[in-house]
């Protein structure tokens, strides 16, 4: 039955044909008809359309991954494209999908798994590009493709998940070991400097006890007369003698072993000293 006139929603575009012909695409609004002669076959939506399409390929590491890509595409805004998506194309949706299909399963055989996850813009990219060449000599542009899942095995996402925690635990690992060298090397750094320290406090004793002995020995020879520096070192020797026996005496509980008491046997304790340097002295080197 036809009608003289039709209404047409702000999303569409109508199709009017006369007598079985096209003959004239109508815009949203109040629109005449001629009475028997033109009717409206149908109409295409302006609006944005959304294909889900779902893949399942394998990559070039040998996993199989399901892969949903998400094809966003709407008529293009002139009346040859309108024609072109309503006469030429019976149903955009089922027609799209085996192109989608083809351009996935050429691209994502060329990349392992882990890439996949990585490149799901260049993947989309490429569904695009290869869509909007396509689609365009049947009115559509192509909006968007987004790779909106990649759905590997349970089995793949356990073993990946496990690669990753075993990875992070070397980098633990060895972040471990780093700061344990550093704390060695800081503790042997602080040892060396202790002990450098410590070499120069005693080297600074044993050169104030020698000033002070020196002084001592040109003092005591100045001042008392027929006295030569032989006779103070052992006159010395011989104190030390008696403080170290008043110490020994001064402290019990311990083993002691006790040399000559003789007093006359300083004068040869100390030679026998001074004769062991000289004769280390004298000694031809080897």
């Amino acid at each position: 039955m036809s009608c003289c006139c039709t209404c047409v929603s702000q999303d569409e575009v109508g199709v009017v044909t006369k007598l079985g012909e096209f003959s004239r695409l109508i815009h949203p609004g109040f629109q005449w008809l001629i009475p028997c002669m033109e009717q409206v076959s149908g109409s295409i939506s302006t609006r944005i359309k959304q294909l889900d399409v779902a893949c399942e390929v394998k990559t070039l590491d040998n996993v199989f991954v399901n892969i949903v890509v998400s094809v966003q595409y709407q008529p293009l805004q002139t009346d040859e494209a309108y024609f072109n998506a309503f006469f030429k194309l019976t149903n955009i949706d089922s027609q799209m999908r085996p192109y989608v299909f083809d351009t996935v399963r050429s691209a994502v055989p060329q990349l392992t798994i882990d890439q996949v996850f990585e490149l799901k813009n260049e993947i989309g990219n490429k569904i695009k590009a290869a869509l909007t060449d396509l689609m365009g000599g049947y009115g559509y542009r192509i909006v968007d493709a987004l790779v909106t899942d990649v759905r590997p095995d349970h089995k793949v996402k356990v073993a990946m998940n496990e690669i990753n925690a075993a990875r992070r635990l070397r980098v633990a690992t060895q972040e471990k070991a780093e700061a344990e060298k550093m704390l060695v090397v800081k503790a042997a750094e602080a040892d060396a400097e202790s002990k450098y320290l410590q070499g120069l406090g005693i080297a600074r004793q044993r050169q104030a006890i020698v000033s002070g002995l020196r002084d001592s020995v040109q003092s005591f020879s100045s001042e008392v007369a027929g006295t030569d520096a032989h006779d103070v070192m052992d006159m010395m020797v011989l104190t030390q003698y008696f403080d170290m026996l008043r110490e020994v005496g001064m402290k019990g509980g311990g083993s002691t072993l006790m040399l000559s008491q003789n007093p006359g046997a300083m004068c040869k304790i100390a030679n026998e000293i001074r004769q062991g340097f000289l004769e280390k002295d004298e000694a031809p080197a080897k």
